[in-house]
């Protein structure tokens, strides 16, 4: 049966699993199983929750010369029918049970899972990087879109910005010191060329960029925020550079990477799964806020057609640059690094504190 499609792993092979079971208990008739919305949001899968660390040496004249990047996650894969073990719920509660499935990671061939573009795209003399696959599982976890990218771009673009406001340099020259690509060149300066960087500071307003290339062989892509912090945080406008090839339908990668943009908007400022010893406590969309339309930001997006290079996928290029663009930008504009999300009220009060 054709459903609802979604970006990494939902509920649907579960219930369809529950159907049958019923199925084969009810004498040959039919059944027809609904999963309540509280169901879902208690039971199906979630994105792996990320502990990022980075650090960097400097030589004398602060130059990076080496970089270290540790991750601490749960897999963020556990698709069924890719293992021999079966990744379904109600395997689990069998009378002969299943064991339950630890999530996997795919390997860096395939883009990787919790290390997904944890590889800095940018030209460091050495670098490191160490991910630790977490087997403990309190909560169930699978694919959310873009796995471990939105993470580690967050955390590496975030670093980079620190750096960068540590020896006072503007953040966008920066980031193009320390990059060769050409690619990766044009899509910083195409965007800060479409947002006029740097408008002039005004209080209670800020602007910060975000870069990445996904999985370090697809777009590129680079973001601009405009965030107001008066009250609590508020994306104004996102522009944002996008290079994916040759772009065989323009209009629909704009599409994707406008929603992909506002998606990562409403992760970074409102999401999270709240769970205790006795399970998910965020099962309604009263305890599980995400942006509404009144919130969503004004997005540009300008497409730098590349005719003589292969397409390659734009789906979900925004949102790690998108998420750092909006952190960076409430550091303009409040002056305090929020290193932990959702950046919520309470969270800006906590680093208010500790800075």
């Amino acid at each position: 049966m054709e459903g609802a499609g979604c970006y990494g792993h939902n509920a649907a092979d579960d219930v369809a699993l529950d159907a049958v079971l019923l199925a084969r208990a009810a004498g040959g008739r039919p059944v027809r199983v609904q999963w309540s919305r509280a169901d879902e949001m208690s039971h199906a899968p979630f994105g792996a929750a990320m502990a990022i660390e980075i650090e960097a040496d400097l030589d004398a004249q602060d130059d990076i010369v080496a970089w270290r990047h540790r991750i601490w996650s749960n897999g963020h894969a556990a698709r069924p029918g890719r293992a021999v073990l079966p990744a379904l719920l109600a395997a689990t509660e069998l009378k002969d049970p299943f064991p339950r499935y630890i999530s996997t990671n795919p390997p860096q061939a395939n883009g990787g899972g919790a290390d997904r573009n944890s590889v800095p795209l940018y030209d460091f003399p050495s670098w490191q990087i160490e991910s630790h696959r977490l087997l403990t599982m309190p909560i169930r976890t699978s694919a959310l879109r873009t796995l471990g990218a939105q993470g580690n771009v967050f955390a590496i673009e975030s670093f980079i910005d620190e750096l960068a406001s540590e020896r006072g340099e503007d953040p966008l020259a920066f980031r193009l010191r320390y990059l060769r690509d050409p690619r990766a060149q044009d899509v910083l300066r195409r965007v800060a060329q479409r947002a006029k960087w740097k408008p002039q500071k005004r209080p209670g307003r800020g602007h910060g960029i975000g870069f990445a290339r996904y999985k370090n062989t697809g777009a590129y892509c680079a973001v601009i925020a405009e965030v107001e912090g008066a009250e609590d945080i508020r994306v104004e406008r996102l522009t944002i550079a996008v290079d994916v090839g040759e772009a065989i339908n323009p209009d629909g990668v704009i599409n994707q990477v406008e929603g992909g943009a506002i998606q990562a908007t409403s992760w970074v400022l409102k999401e999270r799964v709240r769970f205790d010893r006795n399970g998910i406590t965020s099962n309604s969309w009263g305890a599980y806020p995400i942006l509404r339309f009144t919130e969503v930001p004004e997005v540009v997006v300008e497409l730098i057609q590349r005719p003589d290079s292969e397409p390659v996928g734009a789906g979900e290029a925004a949102h790690g640059p998108v998420t750092a663009a909006i952190a960076n930008a409430v550091y303009d504009a409040l002056g305090v690094r929020v290193r932990d999300l959702p950046i919520t009220r309470e969270r800006l009060i906590a680093a208010m504190e500790l800075s």
